[in-house]
């Protein structure tokens, strides 16, 4: 690592305080902000889990039932989040094809495939729970 890259490093990481939260808040806007607008994936679930969240919430269910409904779409988006930086992390290091490459990106694929596999169940037995 050149002089210049360390010294941007020492100066982002030696933050402490209200600048560190400060700093770290805008890192995550960042964050958002860029998987929102490269990845199709991520605009997808926000505008699913747009619908999702305000129906927990209008629906006859109990407090208990619609905070969970509602903690499974965040559980969700923020899979959908990691597996973004695991591609973006892989693809930096190398876009050739290699085996350990592919099973971190479908790792994170996996993940959010499970996430959403859960976010289905909760929802079906929130709506038809009491129907079986």
């Amino acid at each position: 690592m050149n002089q210049d890259q360390n010294s941007y490093a020492a100066e982002k990481k030696g933050k402490t305080g209200l600048t560190r939260i400060t700093n770290a808040f805008g890192y995550s806007q960042d964050g958002l902000k860029a998987a929102y607008r490269y990845e199709s994936a991520f605009r997808q679930l926000v505008w699913l889990h747009a619908v999702l969240i305000p129906l927990a919430l209008i629906l006859d269910f109990s407090t208990t039932t619609a905070m969970l409904l509602i903690a499974v779409s965040f559980v969700s988006l923020i899979t959908e989040l990691f597996n973004t930086a695991i591609e973006a992390a892989v693809d930096h290091t190398s876009t050739e094809k290699h085996e350990l490459a592919k099973r971190a990106k479908d790792a994170g694929s996996a993940a959010q495939l499970l996430a959403l596999t859960l976010l289905g169940i909760l929802w079906l037995m929130a709506l038809f729970g009491d129907a079986v």
